[in-house]
């Protein structure tokens, strides 16, 4: 007997474990929306309003953003047309207390009745000394947004973007040693909790994220199924 495709996941691990990327993939695959509260959160924080600015200092110093933001952000995105046959989320939830809250969420009548239940959490290990390799080499086309990274993915020609041949390249403000171990033990006190809670509820998936691309894509490939 086939094994039945997931469509409704999380994305949990630390900051620079890939999180991003395999969502990418995953959405591509399963033809379903990967939700990154990262991006949401950075679009709110450039919108120029008093939440987005609250927002901003926040990211910028390596802390993460209120449960109540989140939980709210998170509400209004679930419930949107083209997220209701499946989801992946990337980087939410960040907390027990925003996990519970989904939880809550995905229970109602409204919920239950689009289907919209949580499959499985991948759990992607990653150990804070890669972590922080991959962080801090981190960079994207100024015009086409690819990333980069300058040791595990450089460019093919040094100085021009492989899909557009832009010659200017940016890298993220967080992106730097310091804020990236405030990150970490955010994670580690913050949202590590999420692994026991997810194991005890029989969701989690354990996946080694320290290899290449593909081959994390593929242990993923096998514990979705598609």
């Amino acid at each position: 007997m086939s094994q039945e495709v997931l469509r409704h996941l999380v994305m949990l691990g630390p900051p620079g474990s890939g999180k991003g990327t395999q969502a990418t993939i995953l959405s591509e695959k399963l033809g379903i929306n990967a939700i990154s509260t990262g991006s949401l959160l950075r679009h709110e924080a450039e919108s120029g309003s008093k939440e987005g600015e609250k927002i901003k200092k926040l990211i910028d110093k390596g802390n993460l953003v209120p449960d109540t933001i989140m939980i709210n952000i998170m509400k209004q995105t679930l419930l949107k047309p083209e997220n209701l046959k499946g989801y992946i989320l990337d980087g939410s939830p960040r907390s027990v207390p925003q996990a519970k809250a989904l939880d809550k969420m995905l229970a109602s009548r409204q919920m239950k009745k689009l289907g919209q239940a949580l499959d499985a959490v991948l759990y992607l290990q990653v150990p804070d000394d890669y972590v922080i390799e991959r962080i801090i080499g981190r960079f994207q086309c100024a015009n086409c947004k690819t990333l980069y990274h300058e040791r595990f993915k450089p460019t093919k020609v040094f100085g021009i973007c492989d899909v557009c041949e832009h010659k200017e390249f940016i890298r993220r403000e967080d992106d730097t040693y310091e804020t990236v171990v405030s990150r970490l033990r955010n994670f580690r006190e913050i949202t590590a909790p999420l692994v026991p809670y997810y194991e005890k509820r029989g969701l989690l998936r354990c996946v080694d994220g320290t290899g290449p691309i593909d081959v994390v894509s593929e242990k993923i490939r096998k514990i979705v199924g598609y």
